[in-house]
């Protein structure tokens, strides 16, 4: 096996300044994500959810982000799973979206609410019914004794509730307001660019480049 510490890359794509960049984040990570999409990328959408309980430790996961508007970022899971209760203990996240081959990263700090049950209403009923099925099915986190318990609860619901399965009261959206947000750039010798939005108490946001 080669040594993990042996392992580098030169980034040399792109640089991003302050002067670039937009004065919105939102409109600026909205710009880089359709940049992402358009490079048809795998799975831009994807993002780590960073989440710490009421224990004090933390935990981080891979979700799909399925909105990003002026309030924030959005995405839906189990309330019930151990990300929706670590949130339920401690609304503050993390997000981090890292696009290797544009040599970009985002992060984001912030605090987690729970969106409007319409808004959840809406989007469930527009999932694939395999998914709206599974969203009954599985009692996300829990252990259990093997899959063929879950395969069994998914045929239960699915004969119980045919083709228009309601959303479940213990699945939901949540929306990530955000207080910071980072945008990252790689650059050669390691002297990345990272330009920084700092939310302040007026809604304002201060834009700042930080040392790499």
């Amino acid at each position: 096996m080669k040594s993990l510490a042996d392992l580098r890359k030169t980034y040399s794509r792109e640089s991003l300044n302050e002067s670039a960049v937009d004065p919105d984040p939102i409109i600026q990570f909205k710009s880089w994500m359709e940049e992402a999409l358009n490079a048809e990328l795998p799975e831009p959408n994807a993002m780590t959810l960073a989440t710490v309980g009421a224990d004090g430790i933390p935990s981080a996961r891979i979700l799909l982000i399925k909105g990003v508007d002026e309030r924030g970022f959005v995405f839906y899971t189990n309330y019930d799973s151990h990300k929706g209760h670590d949130l339920e203990a401690n609304p503050n996240a993390a997000l981090v979206f890292y696009w290797a081959e544009l040599e970009r990263q985002v992060r984001i700090e912030g605090r987690v609410e729970k969106l409007p049950e319409i808004e959840s209403d809406e989007y469930f009923a527009s999932r694939p019914l395999d998914s709206r099925i599974g969203a009954w099915a599985s009692e996300q986190s829990r252990e259990m004794s093997g899959r063929m318990v879950l395969l069994a609860r998914a045929a239960k619901y699915a004969a119980r509730f045919g083709l228009n399965p309601p959303r479940p009261p213990h699945w939901g959206g949540y929306v990530l307001v955000p207080k910071l947000i980072e945008f990252w750039q790689g650059r050669p010798s390691r002297l990345h660019d990272r330009i920084a939005y700092a939310r302040q108490p007026d809604g304002a946001w201060r834009i700042a480049r930080l040392a790499p």
